[in-house]
């Protein structure tokens, strides 16, 4: 990445900082095996850096920005177990921060820099009272024993300004995660064969993804076939396939941390049944009409007004509901998030939509007691002028999807 979009971040996450106010922003800390390094998502936008337990401070001090950089110091015994740290010079290459310092150095120098400060921005303090506390919240802790009149806030509060609008580079990282995943989704949908389990199914995704050289999903997903995919969040993926089952997909691959996140749904079999062909056409046709709502000035509550009101008279000729009212029985959640470095990104669900946001458009009807439910899911940019179809090329035509 470009040194330059970096530093224009940090710019920008300045400005909004008063002069009593500081910025700290840890990496994630080491993987457990075997999962691979997953860089936090607003360390790496702020710095362009994959590596452990560093530390970023951002403050302003006399209407002068200040930036430093903590990382840990390359210990030659240990590296010949664990190799190379990562120097001051490389990470001053990538991030272009200029003031880097190692990590043995941050308890001398965070306690003068918070001296006189009102409030303090962190990373990751928004978890749920009963879990474990994780190192954010362990350093607020020790914190609040020296400075009591220090407040500390998620710095979601500051960085959704700045994240929720993507510019070219992001846009390239999402399209990328996309087009992977279409070839996944395509692969899957050319090999799916009755009596296969669905974990068969995400192995093809996965080995897709790994060979284009994606080594990280941006969540876990959901292979759902037959009445499994009347569960929103099904996730155990450990059925067989019977022969007349739809499948859904809802699937992405993230592209350094920025994720796709696609819903496809399609007959195992290679066609449709009469029925599942209806609902099918239904959903297919409302996600078309709200993609064509999107343009800047419209409201996610909007997009969501909408969908319900065309699933609504769906489900009415499908004759599974009598009144209007009751459309929640057989579609339970919304139509649209923002979507970037995390899949549910950050973004406020009443957020009136602006150029460079990126949204989904997931309509669905599920009906259990019929074994059938189908989701199709767009990733889509926001223009000027109106949107973009960043997922168009994945097939969700009933032509396509049929043999």
């Amino acid at each position: 990445m470009d040194t330059k979009i970096l530093n224009r971040r940090r710019e920008k996450l300045a400005k909004q900082l008063n002069n009593n106010e500081i910025t700290i922003v840890f990496a994630a800390s080491p993987p457990e095996y075997p999962r691979y390094f997953l860089q936090n998502n607003n360390f790496l936008y702020l710095t362009g850096l994959e590596i452990p337990n560093a530390i970023l401070i951002l403050s302003k001090e006399k209407e002068k920005n200040v930036c430093m950089l903590f990382i840990e110091r390359g210990i030659p015994e240990r590296e010949v177990w664990e190799g190379k740290k990562m120097t001051t010079e490389e990470s001053k290459q990538i991030s272009g921060i200029e003031k880097i310092l190692y990590l043995d150095e941050f308890d001398r120098i965070i306690s003068f820099a918070l001296l006189n400060k009102k409030k303090c921005f962190i990373n990751g303090i928004q978890t749920s009272l009963n879990s474990v506390l994780n190192k954010q919240q362990n350093f607020i802790k020790q914190v609040r024993d020296k400075f009591p009149k220090l407040l500390f806030d998620d710095i979601s509060e500051i960085i959704l300004p700045l994240r929720t609008v993507k510019n070219g580079w992001e846009i390239k990282q999402l399209q990328k995660a996309i087009d992977i995943t279409g070839t996944g989704i395509k692969s899957i949908i050319k090999k799916a064969k009755p009596g296969m389990m669905e974990y068969e199914l995400e192995a093809i995704l996965q080995y897709e993804i790994t060979r284009k050289g994606l080594r990280h999903m941006g969540f876990k997903p959901i292979i759902a076939s037959g009445g499994n995919a009347a569960t929103l969040h099904y996730e155990q993926n450990n059925s067989s396939i019977g022969k007349n089952d739809l499948v859904l997909l809802d699937v992405g691959a993230a592209c350094n941390n920025y994720c796709a996140d696609i819903s496809r749904t399609f007959p195992v079999s290679g066609k449709f049944t009469k029925r599942q062909k209806a609902v099918y056409k239904e959903v297919l046709d409302v996600n078309k009409t709200i993609i064509q709502m999107v343009k800047p000035g419209v409201s996610l509550p909007d997009l969501n007004k909408k969908t319900i009101e065309l699933i609504s008279n769906s489900l009415l000729r499908l004759k599974l509901i009598k009144d209007k009212k009751d459309y929640k029985k057989y579609y339970m959640h919304s139509v649209s998030h923002h979507l970037g470095m995390d899949a549910h990104d950050i973004g406020k669900r009443d957020s009136v939509l602006e150029a460079g946001n990126v949204i989904t458009v997931e309509p669905g009807i599920y009906i259990p007691e019929e074994k059938i439910g189908v989701r199709i899911e767009d990733d889509i940019l926001v223009t000027k002028d109106g949107y973009k179809n960043l997922s168009k090329k994945i097939p969700k035509e009933i032509e396509e999807l049929e043999i």
